[in-house]
């Protein structure tokens, strides 16, 4: 009977202390990319050729612009680059409440606004999400339920996922939303009371990931429903989408 809570004093406090202190990442995560000051060679297409989606476009600019919402953190490109001018950084805090504040053009990456105030009323201190897999690979999905471990202890900020969307705040969507998937998830958000919430967690939720302009998916979520808080990452890692979802509750210092 008491084998439990002896483990349990043992171990001892299990919580990561974020956002108190800033995460500990490993030294190979590939976190927010960046490009050297300065113009890129001329005529130089390495890192867009290298790119196995298109997430680098050539522009006016002294070097490409890149989409995190298409992006899927492979490296490619960086390893492609002769001269070492995109690298990925450590940085996690990639979220963002608008789509075009994904695309990085050399300008400081905007930082995730919260919420309107009337929002920020509703669910500032309490946020109810029902998760939809819509045709994702797994990976988003299991690095969202690595949020409710000990260690990042999401309900400690009054955030929790619940298994009926009547009983929701919103929806966190992940997949490229497959036609299969399509009817379900508008089925979910109508089940959904209103004012109601989407995040859409991944590159595939985003932009449709690797099967953008499959016939077999929508091309992520925002052609059906309006997204409130954009995740970008192949998968998003656990302190991304925790940042994310803290900004958007204005809990973080800005």
């Amino acid at each position: 009977m008491n084998h439990p809570l002896l483990e349990r004093w043992r171990q001892g406090y299990r919580t990561f202390p974020y956002p108190q202190r800033a995460p500990a990442l490993p030294a190979r995560f590939r976190g927010l990319p960046r490009f050297a000051a300065g113009a890129c060679p001329e005529g130089c297409r390495h890192c867009l050729d290298a790119c196995p989606l298109g997430a680098l476009e050539a522009g006016q600019r002294l070097h490409p612009t890149l989409d995190l919402g298409r992006c899927i953190f492979c490296g490619d490109c960086a390893a492609a680059c002769p001269s070492q001018r995109l690298t990925f950084s450590g940085e996690y805090r990639l979220a963002a409440r608008r789509r075009p504040d994904l695309l990085l053009d050399g300008q400081p990456s905007a930082s995730c606004e919260p919420l309107p105030p009337p929002l920020l009323k509703l669910f500032g201190r309490s946020l109810k999400l029902r998760q939809v897999s819509a045709g994702g690979c797994n990976a988003c999905e299991a690095d969202a339920n690595v949020l409710n471990t000990p260690g990042y202890d999401l309900a400690r900020f009054g955030i929790q996922f619940v298994a009926s969307p009547r009983h929701a705040d919103g929806l966190l969507i992940t997949g490229p939303v497959s036609q299969n998937m399509r009817q379900a998830l508008l089925d979910t958000w109508e089940g959904t009371p209103e004012p109601r919430l989407v995040i859409a967690c991944g590159s595939c939720a985003i932009g449709g990931g690797p099967y953008a302009g499959h016939p077999e998916v929508n091309g992520g979520v925002e052609p059906l429903l309006k997204v409130d808080l954009f995740v970008p990452g192949c998968p998003p890692h656990p302190y991304t989408l925790l940042h994310g979802l803290l900004a958007l509750l204005g809990r973080l210092e800005r």
